[in-house]
């Protein structure tokens, strides 16, 4: 599906404000569902590991569930400082300015934050709980990334997924992950000799580790169950409120769609695909038959292509922001999307 040579692409439909709106509400709550399948990706994943690890007769540990036993142990404390490096990287990025400290709702103006945020974090917070000598400060090092990744999942909890606080989270968020991806070997090797040690003597703790892991798997499966089902309503919902496309519409998704870039031309045939499994993503030539499609897949569809155009024609038009101009850009978005959220309040 190619555009004739030089012709321009078609401008982005208008969207009516009601049909826009619901979207979006249904876009927010896919998105809140995604947030939470990757929390619980991550349960299966320490379950998996668990007993994976116990089979192979280390312990139930193998890489780790971030337990407090042998938390002072000799290598945990060098962990930690080799860590404070991994973080300095992180607020040291040009982006992590807007989570140092803790948000100030009054100077942003957003009174609703801690109504939605009900544990904010921020780097201020990690760095004094990580310098404490009591009985609060951080035991592992596991501990303090999931206060990191805290921080970003707030971040992009409060503001929608076009605000630049959001993604800028979302991108110090990867950054943070591929560091940390690296870095965990040397947790899992410490808390692999932290085990070998505490099985000398402490067998009534793998007992109890056990029961946590079970308990963990029950709970896991029961929230994979209840996202499963709200997916399925949400389905339901937007198959039941998509009318049927007109004639005109379809030949315009068509026209806006040979005008996406490769890789946005790429994720559209992959919409379609989804859909209708024989469909052949990767040939020469492909042969897209609007009137072939279910009203579900033309309105996904659209919305994307909508989406994608405007993008490229952002690109296109040099809107690029500058560092100076982009901090009171997010202040005024922060402010703006507090707003709107007390507009829509009873």
């Amino acid at each position: 599906m190619t555009p004739a040579n030089g012709a321009p692409a078609p401008a982005a439909e208008s969207v009516p404000p009601e049909v826009e709106s619901e979207a979006d509400a249904f876009r927010r709550q896919v998105d809140d569902l995604v947030s939470k399948t990757d929390v619980l990706e991550k349960r299966v994943k320490e379950v998996v590991d668990f007993y994976d690890g116990k089979k192979h007769g280390s312990g139930g540990r193998k890489g780790g569930g971030g337990g407090r036993h042998g938390a002072y142990s000799r290598g945990m404390p060098d962990l930690m400082r080799q860590f404070g490096v991994l973080l300095k990287e992180i607020t040291s990025h040009k982006d992590a300015w807007p989570f140092l400290k803790p948000v100030d709702v009054v100077t942003l103006h957003i009174p609703d934050y801690h109504k939605i945020i009900t544990q904010p974090m921020d780097f201020s917070t990690i760095q004094k709980k990580m310098e404490r000598k009591d009985g609060t400060c951080y035991t592992n090092v596991r501990e303090i990334c999931s206060d990191v990744r805290l921080i970003f999942a707030n971040a992009m909890k409060y503001n929608d997924d076009q605000n630049v606080v959001h993604l800028m989270a979302k991108s110090l968020l990867e950054k943070f992950e591929e560091k940390w991806l690296h870095f965990l070997p040397k947790v899992e090797s410490e808390e692999k000799r932290q085990k070998e040690e505490e099985s000398k003597g402490v067998a009534a703790t793998n007992t109890s580790r056990e029961v946590a892991i079970a308990k963990l798997a029950k709970d896991t499966d029961d929230e994979l169950n209840q996202i499963n089902r709200k997916l399925e309503e949400l389905r339901k919902m937007v198959v039941h409120r998509c009318r049927k496309m007109t004639t005109d519409e379809k030949r315009k998704l068509g026209a806006g769609i040979c005008h996406l870039s490769p890789d946005d031309l790429n994720k559209a045939l992959e919409i379609v695909a989804q859909d209708n499994p024989s469909f052949q993503t990767k040939a020469e030539e492909v042969d897209l038959d609007m009137d072939a499609q279910s009203e579900t897949t033309l309105w996904r569809l659209k919305f994307f292509v909508r989406e994608a155009l405007e993008r490229q024609a952002n690109v296109a038009s040099g809107k690029m922001d500058e560092n100076a101009k982009r901090k009171r850009e997010i202040c005024n978005a922060l402010a703006k999307t507090a707003s709107k959220r007390i507009k829509k309040q009873p």
